[in-house]
């Protein structure tokens, strides 16, 4: 995968932390991820499509993602939590929607954010795609952002020499009632 696409994620997350919950992050080395287990107890979970496709995903300790939806809603959640899970899913579509306007080449469309709250989850990212973690540390807890996506191929035209027709559909007919 390549860096230069990772790099707007990462930005975006550093951005939106510093300025929307005034809560420094700071990097620590990224790693290819093993397995599909993210970092930490909440994941909002981003899907890309366009002539990439891929997933991100916002992965927080418990205490951190209960400090940051304190800071968004002025109150601080006693759990894990429905304020918690939309704070999270918000943070998540802002990040993404920053790193896709730093990406407007691969004509990326963004999907709507899917949270996954509990320890031991599991989030797949779509065949042959390498995922990179880079986890942050902050006054909170623990951050990470993985980013796993993959240029699309463009699809050969039908009308390109030596490209073969796609199969046509089978189509059973229903009986006719007697």
């Amino acid at each position: 995968m390549n860096v230069e696409y990772i790099n707007p994620f990462l930005a975006s997350a550093i951005s939106v932390f510093d300025r929307m919950l005034g809560c420094e992050l700071t990097r620590r080395a990224p790693f290819v991820k093993r397995g599909a287990q993210p970092e930490h107890e909440i994941s909002g979970v981003i899907g890309l499509s366009g002539k990439a496709k891929g997933t991100v995903v916002l992965s927080l300790s418990r205490d951190a993602a209960i400090a940051a939806t304190e800071v968004l809603l002025g109150e601080r959640p006693k759990e894990l939590n429905s304020e918690v899970s939309d704070a999270i899913g918000e943070l998540t579509n802002i990040i993404a929607g920053n790193a896709k306007a730093k990406l407007e080449s691969l004509a990326l469309s963004v999907s709507l954010p899917t949270v996954v709250i509990g320890k031991n989850h599991v989030v797949e990212f779509p065949t042959k795609t390498t995922p990179i973690c880079v986890p942050f540390d902050c006054k909170w807890g623990y951050v990470s952002v993985e980013v796993g996506f993959i240029e699309q191929t463009p699809a050969v035209p039908l009308s390109a020499p030596g490209a073969t027709p796609a199969a046509a559909p089978t189509v059973t007919p229903s009986p006719t009632p007697a």
